[in-house]
C-alpha cells in the first residue's frame, strides 16, 4: 500500500457525533472501531465522560456495534469500556494491524463491515486503512495530551496539508 493512501481517511469529521452513522449502516458497516483517547473521551482520562457514553448510544441506536481498539498499555481502557458495556482490545499496536483484526473478530465481523474511527493519521488511520477497514478521522475532543502524541502533531498537519483532508 502506498503510504499516502495509508495516511489518508476516508473523510474528515469534527467530532463523532457528525458522522453519518446511519448512512453508514446502510453501507453495510455494522462494527465502529473506536479509538478512546481525544476521539471517544478525553487524553489518558480514566473514565469516560457523558460525551462518551451519548457516543456509544448514538452509534449503536443506528445497529452499528461498537468497540473500543486502544494502543493502552493499562487495564485504564478495559475499564472504560466496560463502564461503556462495549468490547475492548487493548495494546492494540496502532499502526500495526493485529488490534484491528483482533476486534474485527472479536465482534464477529469482517474488514468491509468495519470503520475505524480516531483522532490520529500515525496510529487510528494507517492501522485501519492497512487492516482494509474504512477509515473516518476525527478532530481532537480536548486540547490537553500527552507529550509524545504532542510531537507527532506537527508532522500530521504536514501530512493533512499535502494530503488535502
Amino acid at each position: 500500500m502506498n503510504i499516502f493512501k495509508a495516511m489518508k481517511p476516508e473523510k474528515v469529521y469534527e467530532s463523532l457525533v457528525l458522522i453519518p452513522w446511519g448512512e453508514l449502516a446502510k453501507d453495510g458497516i455494522d462494527t465502529a472501531l473506536l479509538d478512546f483517547d481525544n476521539t471517544l473521551g478525553p487524553d489518558h482520562a480514566t473514565e469516560p465522560e457523558n460525551y462518551s457514553y451519548r457516543c456509544v448510544k448514538m452509534i449503536e441506536d443506528q445497529g452499528i456495534r461498537c468497540c473500543l481498539v486502544s494502543n493502552a498499555k493499562s487495564d485504564r481502557s478495559a475499564k472504560i469500556a466496560e463502564m461503556l458495556s462495549i468490547p475492548v482490545v487493548t495494546y492494540a499496536n496502532k499502526p500495526g494491524t493485529s488490534g484491528i483484526f483482533k476486534a474485527i473478530e472479536l465482534m464477529g465481523s469482517a474488514p468491509e463491515k468495519c470503520v475505524m474511527v480516531g483522532d490520529q493519521v500515525f496510529t487510528d488511520v494507517i492501522a485501519g486503512n492497512r487492516a482494509g477497514v474504512r477509515t473516518l478521522m476525527v478532530e481532537k475532543l480536548h486540547k490537553p495530551e500527552i507529550w509524545y502524541v504532542m510531537l507527532k502533531r506537527p508532522f500530521e498537519k504536514i501530512v493533512r496539508v499535502i494530503g488535502k483532508f
